[in-house]
């Protein structure tokens, strides 16, 4: 599998995009539950399959991606509004990047590294290892790189991405992920309370570091990239379901700027096993 993955990364990347967009179609046509999942996820933020069909083909596209991404070529990326991300670096006290299943986000990361870590140090990026061995370590091989330092979702590995912060260096998260029991909150996100993690907030509280909402925009008939880069509206709460309320805000922003992109699929509202379910549910469900 690995030397497959190696292969498939020299593959033009309109190529990618194509053969990505029939994998797209091809798991929303077999996969009753996954469209199922599509669909309401979509319904809640007040879409109709119509809106946001171009979707179904992204998600595939997103897969397609990876080869190219981990081992090939990187692709051409532009930039929008990145003198943010110049200020947010002077400030001394570190960045913190956030952003949802929106377009390309294996990518965004890769290219911050790419143009900031020679001068600001490595961007420390959080991913949840996968469970089959191979992959595992193809991910590891894959996203360790000179400029970019991955970390599991482990204690061990928020320690390191403070010590990022502190060092005035980059992390990267994906907020809108489901996080492990005993590690989020229920916060509303597009109506509907999710269970969400609150690392991203504390990291920010813990540390002083700036803010920096991204997410990288991918171009028609495989034309590259573009990363947009935006300020969180409003500081962060100290509370800390107040902080993740404000945070689910912010990725619906980014979201609803490219509703297309964003992988609607995902099971954003997943309940962790050990956790009760939402105060709200409960009394839904009682009535």
């Amino acid at each position: 599998m690995p030397v497959l993955f190696r292969l498939l990364a020299h593959i033009p990347l309109r190529a990618v995009h194509f053969l990505g967009g029939g994998l797209g179609w091809l798991a929303f046509l077999a996969s009753p539950t996954y469209r199922r999942r599509f669909l309401a996820n979509a319904a809640l933020a007040g879409y109709r399959f119509a809106d946001v069909r171009p979707a179904v083909a992204q998600a595939g596209r997103t897969v397609a991606e990876i080869p190219r991404l981990w081992f090939g070529e990187a692709p051409h990326c532009m930039l929008q509004n990145d003198a943010l991300v110049a200020q947010a670096y002077a400030a001394g006290r570190g960045v913190i990047y956030l952003t949802p299943h929106l377009g390309c986000f294996e990518l965004s990361a890769r290219d911050a590294a790419r143009r900031w870590g020679a001068v600001y140090g490595p961007i420390t990026v959080l991913y949840r290892p996968a469970r089959q061995a191979w992959l595992a370590r193809l991910m590891e091989t894959a996203r360790n790189r000179p400029a970019m330092h991955a970390v599991p979702t482990t204690l061990a590995g928020v320690r390191q991405m403070i010590k990022a912060l502190r060092r005035g260096e980059a992390v990267g998260l994906l907020p809108d992920q489901v996080p492990p029991s005993g590690l989020g909150v229920w916060a509303p996100f597009f109506g509907q309370d999710a269970y969400t993690m609150t690392l991203a907030a504390r990291l920010a509280q813990q540390t002083g570091a700036q803010v920096v909402l991204a997410f990288c925009e991918r171009l028609p008939r495989g034309r590259g990239f573009v990363t947009h880069f935006q300020h969180l509206e409003e500081p962060l709460a100290h509370d800390a379901t107040q902080a993740a309320a404000q945070i689910n805000a912010a990725m619906e922003r980014l979201i609803r700027q490219c509703p297309e992109q964003y992988l609607w699929g995902y099971a954003r509202y997943k309940r962790p096993r050990a956790e009760a379910a939402p105060q709200a549910a409960v009394a839904g469900g009682a009535a």
